[in-house]
């Protein structure tokens, strides 16, 4: 027989059966309203298929001497990436130390850094472009801010949670025995967060190849202006080779970190 502490146990642990039901029918009833709203119809994307498949057959053949233009700015691309990747790296290590609240008492200090990260992260990457073309101007400058804003904003909040989670026994004794903040994050948290921050950066250096290869969409460099050119003048089979030589590499890069990740972790 069960005894009555593990049934006590069970009962408070366990989610009220009400509660459930009334979950289950709260979110039935938000897809619901969602779809009503937005007018979703598979009718429509039905209906749609047809010219998808127009779309397809235009850019068949690729125009592969095509090949040869966009070398050059998918390297632009690539290199946005790596520096505006760098750059935000850097950066997010004293946020992620002023946001974790088990290294940053002040609560004065680490709520409003939270808020800006939050406040960061709800700006799309290509209003940031638009934004920091209309004061820089035209180039690949505009696109290196957007990567190091969205780095900051990715790194920094995985960061300052992971920071949260790690074994407090080294900063309790380093705090016991009376060592500054710096001795105690050097000894005590670097060597616990330095894979999971170096796994993170890999991980948001992925996610910015992707958005600089559309940043030009908006004047920020990279291959995102051939984009916009060749989807303008309808040049559907340039476009084809600007988008196997974008999936290309996004697979290649996606590949080696996803290793370099595994061997860190």
């Amino acid at each position: 027989m069960t005894n009555p502490k593990e049934r006590i146990d069970v009962m408070f642990n366990r989610p009220p059966r009400v509660k459930k039901w009334l979950s289950i029918i709260v979110v039935a009833f938000l897809v619901i309203w969602s779809f009503g709203y937005t007018g979703f119809s598979l009718a429509d994307l039905m209906y749609g298929l047809p010219q998808m498949g127009e779309l397809i057959k235009a850019m068949v053949p690729p125009s592969w001497s095509y090949f040869s233009v966009i070398w050059d700015p998918m390297l632009d691309t690539i290199r946005m990436a790596i520096v505006g990747t760098f750059i935000g790296a850097i950066l997010s290590i004293p946020i992620s130390l002023l946001c974790a609240r088990n290294i940053t008492t002040l609560l004065w200090l680490s709520w409003p850094m939270r808020l800006i990260l939050n406040i960061v992260r709800t700006i799309p990457e290509l209003l940031l472009a638009a934004l920091f073309v209309a004061i820089i101007g035209i180039g690949q400058i505009p696109g290196v801010m957007v990567i190091v804003v969205l780095t900051v904003s990715i790194v920094s909040k995985l960061m300052y949670e992971s920071l949260e989670g790690i074994e407090p026994g080294p900063l309790e004794a380093m705090t016991a025995v009376g060592s500054n903040k710096v001795t105690q994050i050097t000894y005590g948290v670097v060597p616990q967060a330095l894979p999971i921050y170096l796994s993170y950066v890999l991980y948001a250096f992925e996610i910015n190849v992707r958005a600089a290869a559309v940043l030009g969409l908006v004047g920020a460099g990279g291959i995102g202006l051939f984009y916009d050119r060749t989807l303008g003048l309808f040049q559907y089979p340039q476009t084809a080779v600007i988008i196997l030589l974008t999936l290309l590499i996004v697979i290649l890069i996606d590949f080696i970190s996803s290793r370099v990740r595994e061997r860190l972790l």
